[in-house]
C-alpha cells in the first residue's frame, strides 16, 4: 500500500484533490490509520481514479462521475466517450487557430490603412485552358484545408490513373458571390498537358471531370510573394483596386498557384508539400470584371 503521498506522485494529483474526492465518496482510502489518520491506497485504486480524471475532462460532473462508475462503466464504453470528446477538442483548437488568423489578418488590414498597396494590379485577357478538376462544398472555412489537399488527391490520383500528363499551373476556384464561412462551393483544379487526347476522358469519372475553363476578356490580376496565409490580404487589395476603378466582379474568383504542388503524396496519404516554404510562394489572384454600368 502506499500512503496518500506517494499516491498523490504515482497519480499525479495533489493530495488536496484526493482528500475531497474522499468526500464525496467517489475514491475513498483503502485503509484509514485509526491512531495516526494516515490514508493508504492501492496502486489498484488507479484504474478508476483514471476514469474520473477522464471523466472530469469530458466535461461531467463528479456527482454524474460518481453515478457513471458505479455503474461499471466498462473500458470501451469510457474509450467511445473519450473518443468523441477528442474530436470536439480537436474541432474547437482548429476553430480556435483560424478566429486567430483572421484576427491577425484584420489587424495587418488595420495597421495598412491610408498605406499604398505593395502589388500593383495588372488588367489581361485570359486565354481558356483545359483543366482537371474536383468540385465540393465545403462545410465551414475551418474544414478547406482538410479539404484542398483531399480534392487535389483526387485530381492527381485521377490523372495518374488514366495516364494524363499534368500541366501548370495547379489552381483553386471559388465560386460563392460573396464572403461565407459555410457552404464554401470550391473546385480543385489541375491545368492538363495539351498533348493529351480529351474526348476519351470526358465521361471515365463524375468526382473528377475535364472541361475547358472559359476565356476571361478583362481578367484583374494581382500577383502575391509572401504567406499562402496571406491571401486573404491580396484579395483586400484586388477588391480595393476594382472598387476604385469602377468595375465589379463577373465571375469565380481564381487562385493560381506559380510555386508548384500545394500538396504532395506520402505513405500515409497527402500532405501539404514538404519542399516548400508556405511562408514564401508566389500565388496570382484572378477575379473577371466588367465595368459598372
Amino acid at each position: 500500500m502506499l500512503r496518500i503521498g506517494d499516491f498523490s506522485r504515482l497519480a499525479q494529483v495533489s493530495v488536496r484533490t484526493l482528500r475531497y474526492y474522499e468526500e464525496l465518496s467517489l475514491l475513498k482510502p483503502l485503509e484509514v490509520d485509526r491512531f495516526t489518520d494516515y490514508r493508504y491506497y492501492s496502486v489498484d485504486q488507479l484504474p478508476r481514479l483514471n476514469r474520473i480524471l477522464a471523466l472530469k475532462d469530458l466535461g461531467f460532473s463528479l456527482n454524474q462521475i460518481k453515478d457513471l462508475l458505479d455503474s461499471d462503466l466498462t473500458v470501451l464504453e469510457l474509450r467511445a466517450m473519450l473518443t468523441v470528446r477528442q474530436a470536439e477538442i480537436e474541432q474547437q483548437l482548429q476553430e480556435g487557430i483560424t478566429k486567430l488568423a483572421r484576427v491577425e489578418a484584420r489587424l495587418r488590414q488595420i495597421e495598412r490603412e491610408g498605406k499604398l498597396a505593395d502589388y500593383e494590379v495588372v488588367l489581361k485577357r485570359v486565354e481558356p485552358q483545359i483543366i482537371a478538376a474536383t468540385r465540393q462544398i465545403v462545410p465551414t472555412v475551418t474544414d478547406i484545408l482538410a479539404y484542398r489537399g483531399r480534392m487535389y488527391a483526387d485530381v492527381y490520383t485521377w490523372l495518374e490513373q488514366h495516364h494524363v500528363r499534368a500541366g501548370e499551373p495547379e489552381m483553386a476556384i471559388y465560386h460563392n458571390a460573396e464572403y461565407t464561412e459555410k457552404d464554401i462551393d470550391m473546385e480543385m483544379a489541375v491545368a492538363i498537358d495539351r498533348t493529351t487526347l480529351l474526348p476519351d476522358l470526358r465521361t471515365l469519372n463524375q468526382q473528377v471531370y475535364i472541361y475547358e475553363l472559359p476565356a476571361v476578356q478583362t481578367m484583374a490580376s494581382l500577383t502575391r510573394y509572401g504567406k499562402l496565409s496571406d491571401i486573404g490580404q491580396g484579395l483586400i487589395e484586388l477588391f480595393t483596386w476594382i472598387g476604385e476603378n469602377g468595375y465589379s466582379a463577373d465571375g469565380a474568383y481564381r487562385e493560381i498557384h506559380l510555386f508548384g504542388r500545394e500538396f504532395e503524396p506520402v505513405e500515409e496519404g497527402w500532405v501539404c508539400n514538404p519542399h516548400l516554404d508556405f511562408d514564401a510562394v508566389v500565388v496570382e489572384l484572378q477575379i473577371p470584371i466588367k465595368r459598372l454600368s
